[in-house]
C-alpha cells in the first residue's frame, strides 16, 4: 500500500508540474504576443512633407518606429491650428506644431490639457525675407517698406515684440494681406519689398524661382532678438497616460532619424523627396541644411542635447506673446511642456 500511496503521489506531483510549466509556456507565448503586437499611433505633421520633416521619414523608412513597436501613420495636417485640433479630439495621437500655436490655444476657456514633449526646433524659422535691390539688407531698413504678410502667416504674430526690441515704429511698415500662393512670386515681380515667413521655406523657394541669392536678405527672428521656440511634437493627454512607453519610444525613434538626417543629409533629401509629388532633391538638400543649421543645432542644443527647453528663455518667449496676444491666464512652462517622456540629458546629445 505504501508503495502503491508514493506512485500516486508521484504521479500527482508530475502531472501538477506538467499544468505549472504549461501554464507559464502560455504566459510566455502571450507575453510573445503582445511584443508582437505593434502599437498604432496616428501622427501628424502640420503641412506637407518637405525636408523639415527628415527626421520623421527616416525614422519611418529606416524602421525605427517599427523597432520600438510602433505602428507609425504619418497624415498630414492644414496648419498647426488643424493638428493641435486633431490632437484634442484623439484622431491623431501626436503631432509636430509651432508651439508658440499651441500656447495661444492652451489660453482658450475649456482647452483641453495638451502638452509639448519634445522640441524639435530649438530656434522658431521666422523670418522676413527681403530683396537688397529694394533696399533692405537689415532689419532696420524695413522702415517705411512694403511687407506682404500672408493668411494664417505664424511670423507676423511675433513682429510687434521684435519690432519694439529692435527700435523700429510697427506702424511705419505698410501690410500687404496676401494669399501664401502668390508670397514668393510677389516678391521675385518686386510688388512687395519684403514678406513674413518661414527662413527654409521662402528663402530657399525664392531662389528656386530664379532670385539671385545675393539679392536675397533673409532676416531671421532669432538673429533679432526673438526668444521663441518653433516646431515641437505634442501628445494627445488620454494616449500619453494610457501608452507612455510608446511615447518614449516615437522620441527616441525620432531623436534616432535626427541623427541619421544630420550625418548624411544628402540621403535624408533623398527619402523625403521619395515622399514628395515632383520634389527636388537638390531643394530639399538646401532646406534641410537650412534647417540644421539655423533651426535644430543650435548653441543651446550642442550644450543641453535635443528636445527640452529652458525654463527661463520659455518664459521670456511667452513675454513676446504677449505683445500680440492678450492672455486670460498667462501660461508656466510646465502648462505647456512636460520633460517627462524625454530620456536623460546625456541620451540627448547630438552634433
Amino acid at each position: 500500500m505504501r508503495g502503491i500511496s508514493t506512485i500516486i503521489v508521484r504521479g500527482f506531483l508530475t502531472s501538477l508540474l506538467g499544468l505549472l510549466s504549461l501554464g507559464v509556456g502560455l504566459g510566455e507565448c502571450a507575453a510573445a504576443g503582445e511584443t508582437r503586437s505593434p502599437v498604432a499611433i496616428q501622427f501628424s505633421l502640420d503641412r506637407p512633407i518637405d525636408a523639415s520633416a527628415a527626421p520623421f521619414v527616416l525614422a519611418a523608412n529606416k524602421g525605427l518606429f517599427s523597432s520600438e513597436g510602433l505602428a507609425v501613420n504619418i497624415n498630414v495636417a492644414s496648419g498647426s491650428q488643424d493638428g493641435i485640433a486633431r490632437v484634442a479630439a484623439g484622431t491623431s495621437d501626436l503631432a509636430l506644431v509651432d508651439i508658440n500655436e499651441l500656447i495661444r490655444f492652451r489660453d482658450k476657456p475649456g482647452a483641453r490639457p495638451i502638452k509639448a514633449v519634445f522640441v524639435l526646433f530649438n530656434k522658431a524659422p521666422y523670418a522676413i525675407i527681403a530683396r537688397k535691390s529694394r533696399g533692405i539688407q537689415a532689419l532696420s531698413d524695413i522702415d517705411g517698406k512694403t511687407l506682404g504678410v500672408a493668411e494664417g502667416d505664424l511670423a507676423i504674430r511675433l513682429w510687434p515684440a521684435l519690432a519694439r526690441q529692435n527700435g523700429i515704429k510697427a506702424a511705419s511698415v505698410k501690410q500687404n494681406r496676401i494669399s501664401a500662393a502668390v508670397r514668393e512670386p510677389m516678391l521675385s515681380a518686386g510688388q512687395v519689398d519684403a514678406v513674413t515667413g518661414f527662413s527654409y521655406l521662402s528663402g530657399v523657394n525664392l531662389r528656386d524661382r530664379g532670385v539671385p541669392a545675393d539679392d536675397l536678405a533673409v532676416l531671421r527672428y532669432a538673429d533679432y532678438g526673438c526668444e521663441a521656440y518653433g516646431f515641437a511634437l505634442i501628445v494627445n493627454p488620454a494616449f500619453a497616460a494610457s501608452r507612455p512607453e510608446a511615447v518614449k519610444g516615437f522620441l527616441r525613434a525620432v531623436m534616432a532619424g535626427t541623427h541619421l538626417a544630420i550625418k548624411d543629409p544628402t540621403r535624408a533629401a533623398e527619402e523625403v523627396v521619395s515622399r514628395m509629388d515632383g520634389g527636388s532633391r537638390d531643394l530639399e538638400l538646401e532646406r534641410w541644411h537650412a534647417v540644421i543649421r539655423d533651426n535644430i543645432l543650435t548653441t543651446e542644443v550642442r550644450r543641453n542635447g535635443i528636445g527640452g527647453i529652458d525654463p527661463v528663455r520659455f518664459e521670456r518667449s511667452v513675454d513676446q506673446i504677449a505683445e500680440d496676444f492678450k492672455f486670460q491666464k498667462r501660461p508656466a512652462a510646465a502648462d505647456i511642456f512636460d520633460d517627462s517622456f524625454l530620456p536623460a540629458p546625456g541620451g540627448r546629445m547630438i552634433n
